[in-house]
């Protein structure tokens, strides 16, 4: 039956599992060292007003390094076409918005909501900071540059999570998420625009 299922549908339903999948994973590792991951997370309207204003530099960066033409930047923007724009060239806007939804909220939890605090408990606030997004930048290390930027985004997202002097995860996770989401419309309109070009 799976056979059925059109690639890029398969793509997109295991991309949400896998994101989705992550915050009971933080669950479990909460658990496992007695931190709750949930425990920073409050909603609030100042909170997701400050987490969507707080997506304005990382889109500024990001439109910023669109246009540059460096050529390990450019090696990034490929790589992002081949793998995200061709598997997503057919999925609606609210398509990506649940993908980004998910992604923000599932990595958020993980990296920001239990591994930072665990962090923190056994070393303290600024090597928890830069240890638990370097494993952030681990994991995004597609190439060696694309692994900076996402340690420089998560060192951001990392001190996003106090910003104003209380915690809340929920800063972060719309700031994520909210980045993520234009990234993809911008990957599947430049995938999109060169199908034309080449037709």
């Amino acid at each position: 039956m799976s056979d059925s299922i059109p690639p890029q549908d398969r793509f997109f339903r295991l991309a949400c599992l896998f994101e989705a999948g992550l915050a009971p994973l933080a669950v479990l590792f909460g658990w496992l060292a007695d931190v709750d991951p949930f425990a920073g997370l409050a909603w609030s309207e100042p909170a997701l007003a400050n987490g969507l204003l707080a997506t304005l530099p990382l889109l500024i960066v990001f439109f910023a390094l669109q246009a540059l033409e460096y050529p390990a930047l450019r090696d990034i923007r490929e790589l992002l076409l081949e793998t995200l724009g061709a598997r997503l060239v057919g999925r609606h806007w609210s398509d990506l918005l649940i993908l980004a939804g998910l992604a923000g909220f599932g990595e958020e939890a993980l990296f920001r909501g239990f591994l930072q605090p665990w962090l923190e408990n056994r070393w303290g606030a600024l090597p928890a900071l830069w240890l638990s997004n370097t494993v952030f930048a681990l994991v995004h290390a597609v190439t060696p540059l694309y692994a900076v930027l996402a340690l420089l985004i998560g060192l951001y997202l990392g001190v996003l999570l106090d910003y104003g002097g209380e915690r809340n995860l929920l800063m972060p996770m719309v700031a994520h998420a909210a980045y993520d989401f234009v990234a993809f419309v911008v990957i599947l309109r430049d995938y999109r625009h060169r199908q034309l070009r080449s037709q």
